[in-house]
């Protein structure tokens, strides 16, 4: 496709037709769009020929690798049965019925039923809209306002964009919507102060049971967290923060909701977030991981306290859309599940690649523009700073952090850079000699930053 057109002609085409998301594009214009051509594995090639490691899988969801020649095929053959077909009308498609079986299969006991969308952001409005609508069939229509977390990410759509925390979505649209409120994050290093992560876990999984206090219960529906925080800088919680999480939603009879868009499929060694952590969602948002990204797809994970309440008092839940349950995009998910079991992804990241990575991630910390070199399964942050004893941070945070990002393109590796945290989420088929080459490159880009903000 793309010799179909004089490669340097590719750009001023992009910059005189194509709007992009979350991007500057005056300055994206100006500076030219990388256009990328190709995928093998774990790198991706752009139309110069230059090759990268993709140290971010896409956008955190490549997570078997480009190139799987079992899911495209799966796709062809899907497109010449049936193209498409709706889920409304009482109507269904084979791998449709599939998919909504093999996941559930891997959910835990709770969750037996799934609601499907065409991304992440319109699952977490999906679950939005559900939370209520169960609150409402069981006699407590007060029950409406969500909680959710500052600096969190659920989506940019209107309600996704009002659950998440960010500011800067926030400015934009006149949001967040009514209902929605938040409170603080478990960024122990930004945030933690003389606590200990111990202390600081606790601590701020109780600002949910004050916000209860101070809302009412009564008028409370749900709670919503990403297991780590993905796009926010790779917060891992501390360890005492989810199991009081889940209390405090158990005593005070609230929905509790693990955005598992990130998370999901393996990312964190197992196959859900919320496993990882040992904690019992009620509705739990999926996407990414589900196809590897090689089609849309998403959906809701519905636990039986909800799906029971929707399917025999609700009756008609209002909701839904074109492309809920897509047949393609739904066979590419089911190979793409196909190839996690079949060649144990799940466990090699727990037990094989991702104690790898940790070890050589964390060698990282010992750079002198590192305050800590964090890790999870095979999703990672490095927090930057201008001072590692006092964890004093750079006056424009977002500069430092692009820096590094730079040098690490330039040589290379794609990271990503939110704030002075670097972030890195590979496939989940990385090699081991491929995680040297992360680290190594990863290191040549802080020496290159160190240098200059030194200078």
């Amino acid at each position: 496709m793309s010799d179909t057109y004089a490669r340097s002609n590719l750009a001023a085409i992009d910059a005189a037709h194509h709007l992009h998301p979350f991007s500057d594009m005056k300055k994206l214009n100006a500076d030219g769009t990388r256009i990328i051509q190709r995928g093998e594995g774990v790198h991706v090639w752009d139309n110069h020929g230059r090759k990268y490691l993709d140290g971010f899988a896409g956008l955190w969801c490549v997570n078997v690798g480009y190139g799987r020649k079992e899911i495209t095929d799966a796709v062809a053959r899907q497109m010449n049965e049936l193209p498409y077909y709706n889920t409304f009308f009482g109507t269904t498609t084979t791998p449709t019925t599939l998919l909504a079986e093999k996941i559930t299969a891997h959910a835990g006991p709770r969750f037996n039923h799934v609601f499907f969308t065409g991304s992440g952001s319109e699952a977490n409005d999906t679950w939005f809209r559900m939370a209520r609508v169960y609150w409402s069939a069981i006699g407590k229509p007060s029950k409406k306002i969500v909680i959710a977390r500052k600096n969190g990410y659920h989506g940019s759509t209107v309600a996704g964009a009002s659950l998440g925390g960010m500011k800067y979505m926030h400015e934009q649209g006149d949001l967040p919507i009514a209902g929605i409120v938040h409170i603080g994050q478990p960024y122990w290093y930004g945030e933690g102060g003389d606590l200990s992560p111990a202390e600081f876990g606790l601590k701020v999984a109780r600002e949910l049971e004050a916000k209860i206090d101070e809302l009412g219960e009564d008028n409370v529906a749900a709670f919503v967290a990403e297991p780590v925080q993905g796009a926010g800088g790779v917060i891992i919680p501390p360890e005492t923060y989810w199991p009081e999480i889940a209390r405090i939603c158990k005593a005070r009879n609230i929905l509790l909701v693990a955005d598992e868009v990130i998370c999901g499929f393996g990312r964190l060694g197992e196959w859900f977030g919320h496993q990882y952590f040992g904690v019992e969602p009620d509705l739990a948002p999926i996407a990414k991981g589900l196809s590897s990204g090689y089609l849309p797809i998403g959906g809701v994970l519905v636990s039986d306290r909800v799906a029971d309440v929707l399917i025999n008092e609700v009756g008609d839940f209002n909701h839904g859309f074109t492309y809920s349950g897509h047949p393609v995009c739904a066979a590419a998910a089911l190979e793409n599940v196909r190839i996690i079991e079949d060649e144990r992804l799940i466990e090699r990241v727990r037990d094989d690649i991702g104690p790898y990575f940790a070890k050589v991630w964390s060698a990282l910390g010992d750079h002198d523009l590192v305050g800590e070199a964090q890790s999870i399964g095979l999703m990672a942050a490095l927090q930057l700073t201008a001072d590692k004893e006092t964890r004093t941070r750079y006056e424009k945070p977002d500069a430092v952090g692009t820096l590094v990002r730079n040098h690490a393109l330039a040589n290379g590796l794609i990271l990503r850079a939110t704030g002075d945290r670097m972030l890195a989420s590979p496939p989940l088929i990385i090699s081991h000699e491929e995680v040297d080459e992360m680290g190594r490159i990863a290191k040549l880009a802080l020496d290159a930053a160190w240098k200059e903000l030194k200078a």
